[in-house]
C-alpha cells in the first residue's frame, strides 16, 4: 500500500498546487489587473491629443503601435513580473514593502522605538537570506540622518502620488467608459451628461466600498475575463477585417522610424502611450493577496496577449480610419457589439477604480504605521483574508477629490495627463529602492543594481521627462496632492516625534523610584494599572505626573506600549513582549505589544486575559532562571517574548465562568457594586457581552510553585479580580516659547489641528470607555 500511494502523494500535492494557483489567478483579474485592462479606452486618443495628431499616416500608426507593444514588454513584463515579483516582504508587495526590506537589513528606519529583540521575530529576515552584511555604502547611508529622511521621504511622496493614482484613476476609467454615449450620431448624448452619468457612477463606487474589497473582487473577476476576452477578440477581428500588415510593427525598428519622422512631438506624445502601462505597479502592491504564481500566470496568460491584440486591432483599425482617432476603442467596435461591449467597459472601468482604491487604503494604514499619518479608523472587512481593510475618511475624500476632478477637467486627455504623471513617478521611485534592495538584500554586486536602473530607469525617466511638460494641461494636480498629503503627513512625524523625544528625554529615573519604596509613596489598592506609553524602555515622565497628582494607585502597575515594527505581519505567538520594573515587590512590569505594518489592530476582548497569563509565564520563567542561578534579583530591562497561545509554565488555571455569577465572571470586573452596574450596561449596549468569553483564574495546587512566585501570582490575580483600569496621557504639545516662526506654527498650528481632528489614541487602542482614566499633561518639546 505504502508502495502505491507513496508516488502518488507528490502528483496529488501538484495538482493541489496547481488548482490553487489557478483559483488565485483567476480572482486576481478582479483586484490587480482591472486598472491596467481598461487603458485601451483612452491610449490611442490621448497619444494623438497634442501635436502629433498632425502626423496622421500608417508609418505613425505602426510606429505608436510599435512602441505601446515594447513598452509593455519591458516594463510590465521584463521588470515587473520576472524581476519585481522576486522582492516580497514575506509575501507582501508595494513600496513600503521595500522600505521595510531596506530598514530591517541596514539602519535606515527612522522609528525611534526599535529594539535588539525585533530582530529574533520569524518573519524579520527572509527565508535564505543571510542577516545584516556591513559595506562601505550601507555604513555611509547609516552614518548620515539626512540622507536616511531623504530616503522615507522618497518612500512618502510615491506613497503620495498612490492616493493621486486614487483619485485619478475611477476619474479617467469611469468617464472613458460613458463617454462612448458621445455618439456622434443621433443616438449621442451632451457632454454634460456623460459627466454627470459618470458622477454618479463613482459616488455609488465609493458607497460601496464599506462592504469589503473580497465581497467586490470575487464578483468582478468573471467581469474582467469576460471584458479581456471581448477586447482580444474585437482586436483580432479588427486585424483581419482592416489590416494584418500591422504585425510588422512588432519590429523596433518601427520605434526608430517613428521618432525619425515625428522628432519632438513624437517625444511629447509619450505621455499619451504611458497610460498603457498605469496600473502596473498594482501588479506588486497586490502581491500580499494573492501570490507572485499566479499573479503571473494570469498576466502571462490572458493580460498580456489580449492587450496585444486590442493595441494591435485598433492600430490596424486606425491605419484606414485616421478620423476617427478621437474615439478609437468604441468606433473600431462592430456597431451590432456596440451596447454590450458599452455595458462591459463601464463594469470593467469600476472594477479598475477599486484595486486602486483598495491600494490607497493599504497604503495609508501603512504610513499610518509608520507614524507618518493622523489615526484613522481602519475597519478589517473580511474574516478570512488577512489585510482586506477600509477607511472611511479616506474613502470619503478620495471620493470628494475624485468628483471635484471628474467636474473640473471634463476631459480623459486632461486626467490622464495627470493620471500618467502620478503613475510614472511611483514605477520610478520603485526602480530606484529596487537597486537598493538588490544591493543590501539580495546582496548582489553593486554593478548588477546600476544595470537594473540603467535599464529600466532610463526608459521610465525619458516618460518622466514626457509627462512632466505635460504640467500646465492638467500634470499640476499629482503634484499639488502629493504636496498637501506629503505636509499632512511630516508635520504629524515631526511632532510626534518630538513628542517622543520629550519622554526619552526626560524619562522618570529608576534612583527616584526606588527612593519612594514599593508603596510609590501613595496608597496601593487593589486592581491592575495598565499605563500606556510610547517608550520601549525606561519610566515615562507622565508617570511622575500621576504619582505626584492621584492620591492613590494601584497594586499591579502595568507600562503598555504599542508599537509597529518593519514587518508586514507579526504572528499572533510572538506579539508580546513582557519584562520588569524595579525589584519584584513593586510589582512593575512592561508589556510590548508588536504589530507589522499590515496588522489590523483589533478589539482584542481577551487582552487582559493575555497579559495576565503572559505575566504570570514571565515571573515563573524568571524564577526558574534566578534558581539556576543561585539569585532572586530582578534583572531590569530584560524581556522576554511571551507565547499567549501555549499556557503551560504560567503556574495558573484558566476556568470558563459562564455560569457563575456576573459579578466575579465579566472580563473586566470589579469588586465595585456601581461599576460592576456600569461594566455590565456598557458590555450589552456594545454588543460584546454575549461573545464575551468569560473566565476566572485560579493558581494550579498541583503544582509546586516557590512561595514568593506563588505570593506574587496570587497578588497579580487579586488585582484582575478588582478590576482593570486604562490609563493614558491626555497631552498637548506646545512649542518652546525660544523656537523659531517655522517649528511654533508646525507644532502649536498644524499639529495641533490635525490632533484636534484625527481620531484620539484612546479609539485607536479600542480602551473600553468604562474602564479609562485620562491625565492632562502639556509638552514643551
Amino acid at each position: 500500500m505504502d508502495a502505491e500511494t507513496g508516488p502518488a502523494a507528490p502528483q496529488d500535492q501538484w495538482k493541489s498546487y496547481c488548482r490553487t494557483i489557478s483559483l488565485l489567478a483567476f480572482q486576481s483579474f478582479g483586484v490587480v489587473y482591472g486598472d491596467l485592462s481598461t487603458s485601451p479606452l483612452y491610449v490611442y486618443k490621448s497619444a494623438f491629443s497634442g501635436r502629433l495628431n498632425n502626423y496622421r499616416d500608417e508609418t505613425t500608426i505602426f510606429g505608436l503601435f510599435s512602441l505601446i507593444f515594447w513598452t509593455l514588454t519591458l516594463l510590465p513584463l521584463l521588470k515587473y513580473v520576472i524581476i519585481v515579483l522576486n522582492a516580497d516582504d514575506n509575501g507582501e508587495g508595494g513600496t513600503f514593502a521595500l522600505y521595510s526590506l531596506l530598514c530591517r537589513h541596514a539602519k535606515f528606519s527612522l522609528l525611534p522605538n526599535q529594539q535588539s529583540a525585533d530582530e529574533e521575530l520569524s518573519t524579520y529576515y527572509q527565508p535564505g537570506v543571510g542577516g545584516i552584511i556591513s559595506s562601505p555604502l550601507k555604513r555611509f547611508l547609516e552614518k548620515h540622518r539626512k540622507l536616511r529622511t531623504c530616503l522615507l521621504l522618497f518612500v512618502l511622496f510615491g506613497a503620495c502620488m498612490v492616493i493621486g493614482d486614487g483619485v485619478f484613476t475611477p476619474a479617467i476609467s469611469v468617464l472613458s467608459a460613458i463617454s462612448g454615449l458621445k455618439d456622434p450620431g443621433p443616438g449621442g448624448i451632451p457632454d454634460g451628461w456623460v459627466v454627470f452619468i459618470a458622477c454618479v457612477v463613482l459616488v455609488g463606487l465609493f458607497a460601496l466600498q464599506h462592504r469589503g474589497t473580497h465581497r467586490v473582487a470575487f464578483m468582478f473577476a468573471p467581469i474582467v475575463v469576460v471584458w479581456l476576452l471581448s477586447i482580444g477578440v474585437i482586436g483580432l477581428y479588427n486585424i483581419i477585417h482592416w489590416n494584418h500588415r500591422i504585425f510588422l510593427a512588432l519590429s523596433p525598428h518601427y520605434v526608430i522610424k517613428f521618432f525619425k519622422m515625428t522628432g519632438k512631438d513624437g517625444w511629447l506624445s509619450l505621455g499619451g502611450v504611458l497610460l498603457a502601462i498605469t496600473g502596473t505597479e498594482a501588479m506588486f502592491a497586490d502581491l500580499g493577496h494573492f501570490t507572485a504564481a499566479s499573479i503571473r500566470l494570469a498576466f502571462v496568460g490572458a493580460i498580456y496577449p489580449c492587450l496585444v491584440l486590442q493595441y494591435m486591432g485598433q492600430a490596424a483599425f486606425l491605419s484606414r480610419n485616421m478620423s476617427a482617432v478621437e474615439d478609437s476603442f468604441y468606433q473600431s467596435v462592430p456597431r451590432s457589439l456596440f451596447w454590450p461591449v458599452f455595458v462591459i467597459a463601464t463594469l470593467a472601468a469600476v472594477v479598475g477604480s477599486q484595486s486602486i482604491i483598495s491600494a490607497t487604503f493599504s497604503i495609508v494604514k501603512q504610513c499610518l504605521s509608520l507614524g507618518c499619518f493622523p489615526r484613522v479608523k481602519v475597519v478589517h472587512t473580511s474574516r478570512w483574508i488577512h489585510g482586506q481593510i477600509y477607511i472611511p475618511e479616506i474613502n470619503w475624500i478620495l471620493m470628494v477629490l475624485c468628483l471635484a476632478v471628474t467636474l473640473g477637467f471634463r476631459d480623459t486627455t486632461v486626467i490622464g495627463n495627470a493620471y500618467g504623471l502620478a503613475c510614472i513617478v511611483v514605477m520610478f521611485v520603485t526602480t530606484w529602492l529596487m537597486a537598493l534592495v538588490i544591493i543590501f538584500v539580495w546582496q548582489k554586486n553593486i554593478l548588477l543594481a546600476l544595470l537594473f536602473v540603467v535599464a529600466f530607469g532610463s526608459i521610465e525617466a525619458v516618460y518622466l521627462s514626457a509627462a512632466v511638460t505635460k504640467v500646465p494641461q492638467g500634470g499640476w494636480a499629482p503634484i499639488v496632492f502629493a504636496f498637501v498629503f506629503m505636509l499632512v503627513m511630516y508635520v504629524w512625524h515631526y511632532g510626534s516625534r518630538r513628542k517622543y523625544l520629550f519622554d526619552l528625554q526626560n524619562k522618570v529615573s529608576m534612583k527616584w523610584i526606588l527612593t519612594l519604596g514599593p508603596s510609590l509613596g501613595i496608597v496601593r489598592v487593589p486592581g491592575i494599572g495598565l499605563i500606556y506609553t510610547e517608550l520601549v524602555t525606561g519610566v515615562p515622565s507622565i508617570f511622575s505626573h500621576f504619582v505626584t497628582n492621584l492620591p492613590a494607585f494601584h497594586q499591579v502597575l502595568v507600562f503598555v506600549c504599542v508599537k509597529s515594527v518593519p514587518v508586514p505581519f507579526v504572528p499572533e505567538d510572538e506579539r508580546y513582549l513582557i519584562g520588569r520594573i524595579g525589584p519584584r515587590e513593586y510589582r512593575m512590569y512592561r508589556c510590548i505589544v508588536r504589530y507589522g505594518y499590515k496588522d489590523v489592530q483589533k478589539d482584542d476582548e481577551n487582552f487582559e486575559n493575555h497579559l495576565v497569563m503572559s505575566i504570570a509565564k514571565f515571573i515563573q520563567m524568571e524564577a526558574e532562571e534566578a534558581a539556576s542561578s543561585g539569585s532572586y534579583e530582578s534583572s531590569e530591562g530584560r524581556m522576554a517574548v511571551i507565547h499567549t497561545e501555549d499556557t503551560t509554565g504560567t503556574g495558573l488555571v484558566m476556568r470558563d465562568s459562564n455560569n457563575e455569577a456576573s459579578g466575579t465572571s465579566l472580563t473586566r470586573s470589579s469588586r465595585s457594586e456601581t461599576l460592576r452596574s456600569l461594566q455590565s450596561i456598557y458590555e450589552q449596549e456594545s454588543g460584546s457581552l454575549s461573545r464575551r468569553r468569560r473566565v476566572r483564574f485560579e493558581i494550579a495546587e498541583e503544582e509546586r510553585i516557590d512561595p514568593q512566585v506563588r505570593d506574587e501570582l496570587a497578588d497579580l490575580l487579586d488585582a484582575k479580580e478588582a478590576g482593570v483600569t486604562y490609563i493614558i496621557g491626555h497631552s498637548y504639545v506646545k512649542a518652546r516659547k525660544n523656537s523659531n516662526f517655522l517649528k511654533t506654527f508646525a507644532i502649536d498650528y498644524a499639529y495641533s489641528f490635525l490632533r484636534k481632528n484625527c481620531r484620539g489614541p484612546a479609539v485607536a487602542l479600542h480602551i473600553p470607555h468604562i474602564s479609562l482614566v485620562e491625565v492632562g499633561m502639556i509638552y514643551y518639546v
